[in-house]
C-alpha cells in the first residue's frame, strides 16, 4: 500500500508563488509515476504535472508549462509542485497520485494510489 498526504495549499493573490508538498509512504520504486492532477468546481479532473521516481521522465500540462515545476525528493519520499507565476484559473483542488509504470498518465482513474487533495485559491 502506498499513502500520499498533500499539503502547501492556501490563498493567494494572482503573480504569487506556491509550493505543495505531497509526502508519500509505502512501498515504491523507482519505476513508479507521481503526478499532480487538479479539479476546479464544475469542470473535469486534469493532469497537470508528473515524474517517475527516478526523475528520468517529465511531463507537463500545456497551461502550466514554464510556471510549474515538478520535483522528487527520494531521500523524503516527497513530491513537490512549485507554482509560480499564478493565475485565477489555476484555482482547484490539486491532488497528488501514484501509479506502477509511466504509460497512459495523464489519465487518473489509471492511478492506483491517491491523496485527499489541497485546496488552492488564486484571487485576481
Amino acid at each position: 500500500q502506498v499513502q500520499l498526504v498533500e499539503s502547501g495549499g492556501g490563498l493567494v493573490q494572482a503573480g504569487d508563488s506556491l509550493r505543495l508538498s505531497c509526502a508519500v509512504s509505502g512501498r515504491t520504486v523507482s519505476t513508479d509515476f507521481i503526478a499532480w492532477f487538479r479539479q476546479a468546481p464544475g469542470k473535469e479532473r486534469e493532469f497537470v504535472a508528473g515524474q517517475t521516481w527516478s526523475g528520468g521522465y517529465t511531463s507537463y500540462a500545456d497551461s502550466v508549462k514554464g510556471r510549474f515545476t515538478i520535483s522528487t525528493d527520494n531521500a523524503k519520499n516527497t513530491v513537490y509542485l512549485q507554482m509560480d507565476s499564478l493565475k485565477p484559473e489555476d484555482t482547484a483542488v490539486y491532488t497528488c497520485a501514484s501509479k506502477r509504470g509511466s504509460t497512459v498518465f495523464r489519465i487518473w482513474t489509471y492511478y492506483n494510489y491517491r491523496g485527499q487533495g489541497t485546496q488552492v485559491t488564486v484571487s485576481s
